[in-house]
């Protein structure tokens, strides 16, 4: 059975002008269970993950900074959020929450968070929304518990990996993939081992002819036995912050396109679900609920 990760904090109340796009973590998994796409034996909820996972990634002394509360105005400021306890709660189970899905992919084929995608957290500092990256925390996991041997992270949010680029650089095992808004945040790029960066105003037919021109190839060539998949809805053409012109169906086509792609090829995948600013929440929630239905198709059983 397909697993999917999912914990009431996930929504947890932030100031004015942040609480908004929270809502999708309670309303994603409300929508599948009302219309039955899901029962409550595929949600779980994961317990904070343990200092010494995060040490894998990242720099002890940030963490240390960050569990005590402790990072400067500055510091702050960078990530767009004050720091709380309940916030570090919060990114504490998002990344266990990874770290779980991948262990429930290794078994099941595929596995999904409700949240997650933190790709902007490098190791010694959070960035744009992100405190730690899940994504890197989780496969690192696998490699230091020798689960797996070579990880490809298809990153799809329209926010280029910036954090996951860095972290990774010299992890020659994790192959990271960042297709993403050239002229879009964050404005200095950093390397990752493949970079497409789309122009501003991309549409739906030309965003999925890109994909589809380089990932069965990457795939075929790396052959990766994990992926990482961070499913973004921020290409949407009505995201507040994506600039790309993409629509709900086109989305749900590129989201098809990945994940057919690892079923066939028999590659376990952890999916998160990174970012989705549309005003109108219910596009936002449909989109990603696209991806649920497409994945449970493939994988559930």
């Amino acid at each position: 059975m397909l697993k999917i990760a999912h914990s009431s904090i996930y929504a947890h109340p932030l100031p004015e002008g942040h609480r908004f796009p929270m809502l999708k973590y309670e309303l994603i998994p409300e929508q599948l269970l009302h219309e039955g796409s899901i029962t409550a034996k595929h949600l779980f909820v994961p317990e904070s993950c343990s200092a010494t996972d995060v040490f894998l990634t990242h720099d002890l002394a940030y963490y240390e900074r960050l569990i005590h509360l402790q990072l400067s105005p500055s510091e702050q400021r960078v990530i767009g959020f004050p720091q709380s306890e309940e916030l570090i709660r919060r990114e504490q189970i998002i990344t266990q929450g990874t770290i779980d899905c991948s262990l429930y992919a290794l078994q099941h084929g595929c596995a999904m968070n409700v949240a997650g995608g933190t790709h902007h957290a490098f190791a010694d500092r959070g960035e744009g929304f992100c405190l730690l990256n899940d994504m890197a925390v989780a496969a690192n996991y696998l490699l230091h518990h020798n689960l797996v041997k070579r990880i490809l992270i298809v990153d799809l949010d329209v926010h280029q990996g910036n954090g996951t680029a860095k972290l990774m650089e010299n992890v020659h095992e994790v192959f990271t993939c960042s297709v993403h808004g050239k002229n879009n945040y964050p404005f200095r790029k950093e390397k990752s081992d493949l970079d497409i960066g789309l122009e501003d105003g991309i549409s739906g037919e030309a965003y999925l002819h890109t994909l589809d021109s380089f990932l069965p190839k990457l795939v075929e060539t790396f052959q990766p036995d994990f992926v990482f998949y961070l499913a973004g809805v921020d290409v949407l053409a009505t995201d507040k912050l994506g600039r790309f012109n993409l629509s709900i169906s086109e989305c749900k086509q590129r989201d098809k396109c990945v994940l057919e792609l690892m079923h066939k090829n028999r590659i376990p995948v952890s999916i998160a679900l990174g970012g989705g600013y549309s005003p109108d929440i219910k596009d936002i929630v449909e989109a990603h609920c696209n991806t649920f239905r497409l994945a449970l198709d493939l994988f559930d059983s």
